[in-house]
């Protein structure tokens, strides 16, 4: 008998250890993106990508498809993954109908608005992660291709390094030292494993495919490698970096979105742990105004509020700036000096409305809409000085400023992809005022301490529709972008033009000159006012003492503690229940009646992520009795706790992800009962039916790998035929042999007792079995001694 084993255990090799370890190596070399997404929910996208891509390239293999269409059947395997995940109109939840695609579309145009204005770290937002999904799923697609289809892993270094250099050149920091050592751990694993398997058919010496050509050769797939990664470093790389205008030049053309989102940069500034100096004012005196730097002017319901699509050129920041909208350009100026210090950036900031600029230098604009100054290139600037207009109405004169907004942009008024529930609240809070301004109040109210919000620097981003509706209605604990992200969105709901101010505060006085530091970066709202301009509201509730409260906000005889909305009036957070009343505690969160019955503000899972989790502490507590007291009637019920558990913490990323899984769960139903059959007789060696339990496993065996048997066959002359058609080697033939006697002694024999060399001899006949005639992934999945049993074999009476 020859040594060299069949074809199918090189098979087996290279389509099932191969693209595991590939799929790990994808996963481990995707950590590198947490240098440039905020949070861990992206690594569960990935992974599912992966797994997605891995799973189908498996089951594919194993139904012996072609290269090409393995490769085709991952990617829409990816497309369905998307439809399930990001869509709410998929055929079937899962399947690509228009509207699918539709929505699918809208859910890219986001991502490329992400990675054109994000500047790392992002937020988790949905477009975010739909990018995650899609790059990581597409490496995991070439990756699998390059390891299993051209068995040339080594080639997957020039894709996976494609993985660590777009972050690594969008971040400013270092990429985290273990997701280096996470992927270059995984890489050596997948060349180790391709070395195992290359030793193991030189040692049987088959032909090697060295040569070749086509799609599938090693050559082609090796040069595509070099080409795309090649490709990706030179192109991905120069989008999204910090301080790019794209389109924007030195001031030439029209103008192009703006590279930085703030609430990112503002962000980064707020959890930073040294205190840097970046600007020294005078003039101002005493004085305690915010610093403005940026506007946002639009909302949209996945990316929070964005800058505008295009700034304009027309206006040269210098002397004589146009008035803004509302203001009459009578106002008095007062000269402010600005140096900065450790300031770099694409915007000048300034105060109030700014009638003159003087020693800024060629390049910088003025936007009369957004009252920014900006370039287009990040630079460092010298000493500036502005005259300001810093006189502030009362509030008797915006309450007489009426509703007239045509001289400002209808986006200020656009109020799409707001949610239902958040447009009640603002009307409830709005309703009985007569007044813009009263209105304004109103809302701002809402966001006092009295009412429950809290400050903090460290929390969860408001950056998609969930996130906001958390954060008015059950944790209300957040930093300055929460606050003025809700408020401005709250005052779009009630039809008053509002945007998103982005700067500092007034700093410290030290000497002649007041200095902000990184710690003074903050977020506030603008609303606009006719005749009277972009007035500022502050609802961030600032425990130190540097909220900035205006006169026509402190004199004014309406302004005092702060009022709230019981919970008959504020609208829950779901739409299919309503929290008890509870008006004895106007100040109380809304929302505590609807969080499985605790009324704790401080716990937002869901009622999936109770259920998962208690259904693994059951699975955890049975497979504990089933092991260590011996009690293996439970371990059918800690599997299926296990399977409800997955279920139901994979819904929390889609339910239908809870379906495949349990679709994998009831597919995997045929090799769970073979595998507990194979169990049972495999102990029962050790009882008094130690023989008829050998033989029917073997002969189980037998029949898995498509043997034929006759139940007038004898024990000699099945194993004869069992020894013929799985090609057993001598030891096993020997092995089989003991087996037969133990079997005749017992059945024909009268010999109860319980032969010692049995359980050896069995086990190397099984050995045997699966070393020459190894299952495919057909008989794995689908055996057929449980599909189509065959007859037990007769034994005498």
């Amino acid at each position: 008998m020859s040594d060299q084993p069949p074809p199918t255990v090189q098979a087996q090799w290279s389509t099932t250890v191969t693209p595991v370890v590939a799929a790990v190596t994808t996963l481990c070399a995707s950590t590198a993106l947490s240098g440039v997404i905020s949070g861990a929910r992206w690594l569960g996208h990935a992974g599912i990508a992966v797994i997605v891509v891995a799973a189908v390239g498996l089951g594919l293999r194993a139904l012996r498809t072609p290269t090409l269409l393995v490769g085709i059947g991952q990617l829409v395997s990816l497309l369905f993954l998307l439809v399930a995940l990001f869509t709410d109109s998929g055929v079937l939840g899962i399947f690509p109908g228009p509207d699918a695609l539709d929505d699918l579309g809208t859910v890219l145009s986001d991502s490329v608005e992400a990675v054109r204005t994000g500047v790392p770290p992002v937020a988790e937002t949905r477009p975010v992660l739909c990018l995650v999904v899609i790059a990581i799923g597409l490496v995991a697609v070439l990756v699998d291709t390059l390891a299993v289809a051209a068995g040339a892993p080594a080639a997957c270094g020039l894709v996976l390094l494609c993985v660590y250099a777009v972050p690594a050149s969008l971040a400013d920091e270092l990429l985290p030292w273990w997701s280096f050592v996470l992927g270059a751990g995984s890489f050596a694993v997948l060349l180790a494993v391709d070395g195992t398997h290359r030793h193991r058919l030189w040692r049987n010496r088959p032909a090697l495919p060295t040569t070749g050509s086509g799609f599938g050769s090693p050559i082609a797939m090796v040069s595509s490698a070099l080409v795309l990664g090649l490709l990706a470093g030179a192109l991905i790389t120069g989008i999204g970096t910090v301080g790019s205008l794209p389109g924007g030049g030195n001031g030439g053309g029209s103008g192009g979105g703006l590279a930085l989102k703030p609430f990112t940069k503002l962000r980064g500034m707020l959890d930073q742990g040294n205190n840097v100096e970046l600007l020294r004012v005078r003039g101002l005196g005493n004085d305690s105004r915010y610093l403005r730097a940026i506007t946002l002017p639009s909302y949209k319901r996945d990316g929070g509020w964005v800058a505008a699509d295009a700034l304009p050129n027309n206006v040269p920041a210098g002397l004589a700036l146009p008035p803004a909208p509302g203001d009459d350009g009578r106002g008095e100026v007062t000269r402010i000096e600005i140096e900065p210090i450790n300031y770099e950036d694409l915007w000048a900031p300034v105060y109030g409305t700014p009638r003159n600029l003087r020693d800024l230098p060629d390049g910088m604009f003025y936007d009369q809409a957004g009252g920014m100054v900006f370039s287009h290139n990040m630079r460092k600037l010298d000493r500036y000085v502005e005259d300001a207009d810093l006189t502030q109405p009362s509030s008797d004169q915006l309450r007489q400023a009426g509703d007239n907004y045509d001289e400002i942009d209808p986006v200020y008024l656009a109020a799409d992809g707001i949610d239902a529930e958040v447009i009640t609240l603002a009307k409830l809070l709005t309703d009985g005022q007569n007044s813009v301004f009263d209105k304004t109040m109103a809302l701002q109210k809402y966001f006092a301490t009295t009412n429950g919000f809290q400050y903090k620097t460290q929390t969860a981003l408001t950056s998609d529709e969930n996130a906001l509706k958390e954060f008015l209605f059950n944790s209300k604990t957040g930093y300055c972008e929460q606050y003025a992200s809700a408020m401005a969105i709250l005052a779009r709901a009630a039809g008053i033009p509002s945007r998103v101010a982005i700067g500092y505060t007034a700093g410290f006085l030290s000497g002649d000159y007041r200095s902000i530091t990184t710690q003074d970066a903050h977020a506030w709202v603008e609303v606009f006012f006719p005749g009277q301009g972009w007035i500022t509201f502050d609802p961030t509730p600032l425990a130190d003492g540097r909220t900035y409260e205006p006169p026509y906000v402190s004199s004014d005889p309406s302004t005092g503690p702060s009022t709230s909305v019981t919970t008959e009036k504020v609208p829950t957070g779901s739409a299919s229940t309503t929290a008890a009343p509870r008006s004895e505690r106007p100040d109380t969160d809304p929302q505590a009646g609807n969080r499985g019955g605790t009324g704790s503000t401080d716990s937002a899972w869901p009622w999936q992520a109770w259920v998962g989790l208690s259904l693994g502490v059951i699975a955890l507590l049975l497979l504990v009795l089933s092991t260590a007291v011996g009690m293996a009637v439970v371990r059918p019920f800690a599997i299926v706790a296990a399977l409800g558990a997955g279920v139901f913490l994979l819904s929390l990323v889609s339910w239908w992800l809870s379906a495949l899984l349990v679709v994998l769960a009831l597919a995997a139903i045929p090799a769970t009962l073979r595998d507990w059959h194979r169990r049972q007789r495999r102990t029962a060696l050790a009882s008094e039916g130690a023989a008829t339990a050998a033989w029917t496993e073997l002969m189980a065996e037998s029949w898995d790998r498509g043997a034929e048997t006759s139940e007038t066959d004898t024990v000699r002359t099945a194993a004869r035929r069992l020894a013929k058609e799985h090609s057993l080697d001598d030891g096993s033939k020997q092995a089989l042999r003991t087996v037969v006697n133990s079997v005749e002694r017992s059945w024909y024999g009268g010999h109860a007792d319980r032969d010692p060399e049995l359980a050896r001899a069995f086990d190397e006949v099984v050995s045997g079995m699966r070393k020459s005639s190894p299952l495919d992934w057909k008989g794995r999945l689908l055996p057929r001694s449980v599909v189509s049993p065959q007859r037990k074999p007769k034994r005498p009476e």
